[in-house]
């Protein structure tokens, strides 16, 4: 053998038999995925936590030009998109009934998306809603996800459970009127929303609160010079990624804005939709005080 193939042979000897040891760059990347897995599970935990901890009460003032002074601190209680199902059930239900009726509201206000199933699967578990109590009572609009469920049975159903269900339509309560539409999925079943129906003939000196599930109905609203929209749908973006297209879709993605003369509050919701985790945009009741400009 020449000098070179024993210098080579004695090369391949000794990393035979040298132990082997991870690269650097191995080590680092594997390392960061691995906190990234460990945070991902870590956050999934808390969000899941947050959603079955129930909702907190969040308070928001809304004055209104046109509410007498007899009015001044009317409180609704908002509550959106409590999406009763396989994983939120009966005791979802206990814990927003129990939420809202500790705030002793003078009207309580749901504005749609109450479940994901039908009336024979999840009637038990919407059982609760029949504690609700409010001075003035509480009230009922579709969201998209009822007509998907049969929303006439469920209509019907809150009907049975004491609440009041406003399909295009309005009530005359003290101070303002309360006017209801139905969602925009209802379209496709001849039962869309119709604010002539809901609006039309009303007093247009008194001052109207009105409930829609989606915001983007506002521009519709501020049209028919609604003061207040409560709306919900969009869970606040409920987590990431989804915060994103929440914002794409929707005007308001939570809080109170005003369009023109119309204000629009949007809830978070006190529930969640597909998987039951919540980051950045905890679940909430709402209750909105309403204000006479001269109290």
């Amino acid at each position: 053998l020449t000098a070179g193939q024993l210098l080579t042979q004695g090369r391949q000897t000794l990393r035979s038999i040298r132990p082997p040891t991870p690269p650097r760059r191995l080590f680092l990347p594997r390392a960061v995925a691995a906190g990234a897995s460990l945070a991902a599970t870590a956050a999934v935990g808390y969000g899941t936590a947050t959603t079955f901890r129930g909702p907190s009460v969040k308070r928001v003032t809304v004055p209104l030009a046109k509410l007498p002074r007899a009015a001044h601190g009317f409180r609704i209680a908002v509550v959106s998109d409590i999406h009763l199902g396989p994983i939120l059930g009966r005791a979802h239900t206990r814990r927003v009934v129990d939420t809202v009726n500790r705030t002793s509201p003078d009207l309580i206000a749901i504005v749609g998306d109450l479940v994901d199933g039908s009336v024979a699967d999840l009637g038990p578990a919407a059982e609760p809603l029949r504690e609700l109590r409010a001075r003035h009572g509480a009230y009922f609009v579709t969201g998209n996800h009822e007509y998907y469920s049969g929303a006439a049975q469920w209509v019907d159903h809150v009907r049975e459970l004491g609440i009041h269900p406003l399909e295009n339509a309005r009530t005359e309560l003290p101070g303002f009127d309360l006017a209801g539409v139905n969602d925009l999925a209802g379209a496709t079943e001849h039962a869309g929303p119709d604010y002539d129906l809901a609006l039309g003939d009303r007093d247009q000196a008194r001052a109207v609160v009105l409930m829609a599930h989606q915001p983007v109905t506002i521009h519709d609203t501020v049209r028919y010079g609604v003061d207040l929209q409560l709306s919900g749908h969009t869970h606040g973006g409920q987590m990431w990624p989804f915060t994103y297209v929440a914002e794409a879709t929707n005007p308001t993605v939570a809080g109170l804005e005003r369009y023109g003369d119309t204000q629009l509050y949007v809830t978070r919701g006190a529930g969640a939709w597909g998987p039951p985790v919540r980051l950045g945009a905890p679940p909430d009741v709402t209750v909105v005080e309403l204000a006479a400009l001269r109290a």
